[in-house]
């Protein structure tokens, strides 16, 4: 079990070694390529369901300020400043589409991994990974449809179908998995960060791989452009969720929640929907700038995380003896 979590949180350095790899010598990871790619996608969503119950849903009563909150950030927010950025770095039409795509798209699972590391909200993580990750399935093809459409055809439609053929469908088998079938899912769980993580990397790198001339042609543009959204993700999520619920731990959930992106959705959408395959390289080099701003963010609020759960504690006991009297 140690083991498993020591690699699990490693899974920045996975992704950019892999990456770097990938862009030194592309068949190395080229390989994993068409349907393996959805393949591999549909096991992490799977894995993600298996890690889910019905209460997990129910929790969104206990605090539906907070999550709501974040599921407005996550939508309203980050699709926006993947539209500004693509206009304010001039991008390529595919890069464009591509920084707006993975910039609608909910957050990962990876978040709740990070919330954990960080010593934030982990139910609440989860929560808003659960409820963004279903509003997805129209949300996700409404705002490219909406910011993209100027720019080139966005098959709405299509990225509909794709999003539950890759969302719903393996979540929906993964939570029946851990009702129905408890002892498979208790044995199967702790592994499923692993295979997340192994499934992301090979992602990332393969389509790093395939995308390696556009991405040295685009340069600093791309970089800066996809470092950029990340960035101005967890920053306004932290500002805006701290302005709104004044909870340190709650703003610190939020930012992780919407700075991270589903990059590995966003890879298979943009190959499935779009005929140019340079529309996929925001999102694969999303992942690698999530994981790594989220990984800085998780070591410097991990240490400041208990002092802040203790006045978090005093002053919900306190509201509670105000609200006795």
């Amino acid at each position: 079990m140690k083991l498993l979590d020591y690699i699990t949180r490693g899974f920045p350095a996975w992704v950019l070694i892999a990456s770097i790899i990938s862009l030194a010598y592309p068949p190395s990871f080229t390989w994993f390529s068409g349907n393996l790619i959805t393949i591999g996608l549909g096991i992490i969503m799977l894995g993600m369901g298996v890690t889910l119950t019905v209460d997990d849903f129910r929790r969104v009563v206990k605090f539906p300020g907070r999550v709501l909150a974040g599921v407005c950030l996550q939508f309203g927010v980050m699709p926006f400043i993947g539209w500004s950025l693509a206009y304010a770095y001039d991008l390529p039409t595919p890069l464009a589409v591509g920084l707006i795509l993975v910039a609608s798209c909910p957050g990962g699972t990876a978040s709740n991994v990070i919330s954990y590391l960080a010593k934030a909200d982990v139910p609440l993580s989860v929560t808003m990974t659960s409820i963004t990750t279903m509003l997805a399935i129209a949300a996700t093809p409404f705002f490219t449809a909406l910011l993209a459409g100027s720019r080139v055809d966005v098959p709405a439609f299509g990225l509909f179908i794709s999003t539950v053929q890759v969302i719903l469908l393996p979540v929906t088998v993964g939570v029946l998995m851990n009702r129905y079938l408890p002892r498979f899912t208790k044995a199967v769980k702790p592994a499923m960060p692993l295979v997340a993580v192994i499934f992301i990397t090979l992602i990332v790198a393969s389509i790093i791989g395939a995308g390696r001339d556009h991405i040295l042609e685009a340069g600093w543009k791309l970089i800066a452009a996809v470092f950029s959204l990340h960035a101005g993700g967890f920053l306004m999520g932290y500002v805006l969720a701290f302005i709104i619920t004044r909870d340190v731990i709650t703003a610190r959930t939020i930012s992780i929640e919407v700075g991270m992106q589903n990059s590995g959705l966003g890879v298979v959408l943009a190959r499935s929907n779009f005929a140019n395959p340079v529309t996929a390289i925001p999102s694969a080099i999303s992942s690698l700038f999530h994981s790594l701003i989220a990984s800085l963010l998780a070591a410097l609020w991990k240490r400041s995380a208990d002092n802040y759960r203790v006045t978090r504690t005093e002053n919900e006991a306190g509201n509670l003896v105000s609200n006795s009297q």
